[in-house]
């Protein structure tokens, strides 16, 4: 069993920045490919960005590319997702999620546990 809790969300202007975090309880963190993923108010949840167990790979949404970044310390059982350049359509809850599996997984349907979620809200 995994425990996730992020952390970092907020409320920033336009063309700013934020770092969330997501801390993963048990010593089995680095067997879980990890995801971030959004939800926004009257939107399916979508898939954001995920990185595979040792971190050496890394996928992302067409929507977030270049402008974030997810990376994972496995000593620390922490996976990040650097938010730079936020736009208003940014705003969402994200959740940070890990998967039982070999690949990074796009769908939501192939990760096993999930956090409760943070807030972050951009201002036009």
């Amino acid at each position: 069993q995994v425990q996730l809790v992020e952390s970092g969300g907020g409320l920033v202007q336009a063309g700013g920045s934020l770092r969330l975090s997501c801390a993963a309880s048990g010593r089995t963190f680095r067997s879980y490919v990890m995801g971030w993923f959004r939800e926004a108010p009257g939107k399916e949840r979508e898939f954001v960005a995920g990185i595979s167990r040792s971190g050496g790979s890394t996928y992302y949404a067409d929507s977030v590319k270049g402008r974030f970044t997810i990376s994972r310390d496995n000593a620390k059982n922490t996976v990040y997702l650097q938010m730079n350049s936020l736009k208003p359509e940014d705003t969402a809850v994200y959740y940070c999620a890990a998967a039982d599996t070999t690949l990074i997984r796009t769908t939501s349907s192939h990760y096993d546990y999930w956090g409760q979620g943070t807030q972050v809200t951009v201002s036009s």
